[in-house]
């Protein structure tokens, strides 16, 4: 495994939300960035709660998170360390219901 490879995989198990975004929670810097952040707020998740990975800091973050999920854009969202999607599939689980359980097993 690489350098890189092992710095996602050591962010992905030392945080229960974790999305590596474009900018951060308080300034996302694209909007698909921008609508996961408000996806898992309406989740009810507190923005502290969420710990962001600004992959515009870091070309080999942004590249190599895209082969560490075989998922080929950013932003990408993991939950106790399982790939959940991207904003899209984030989306479609927020309107089944789906990510709130996801999520919800975090406040248990």
């Amino acid at each position: 495994m690489s350098d890189t490879q092992q710095r996602i995989a050591d962010l992905v198990k030392s945080s229960d939300v974790l999305l590596f975004m474009k900018g951060n929670a308080a300034f996302p810097q694209c909007g698909f960035s921008g609508r996961a952040i408000q996806i898992l707020k309406a989740c009810g998740v507190e923005p502290k709660a969420i710990t962001t990975v600004n992959v515009l800091e870091d070309d080999a973050i942004r590249q190599g998170v895209k082969e560490f999920s075989n998922w080929p854009t950013v932003p990408q969202l993991f939950v106790k360390g399982e790939f959940i999607g991207g904003s899209d599939i984030m989306m479609e689980m927020y309107e089944s219901g789906e990510l709130q359980q996801a999520l919800a097993a975090l406040k248990a």
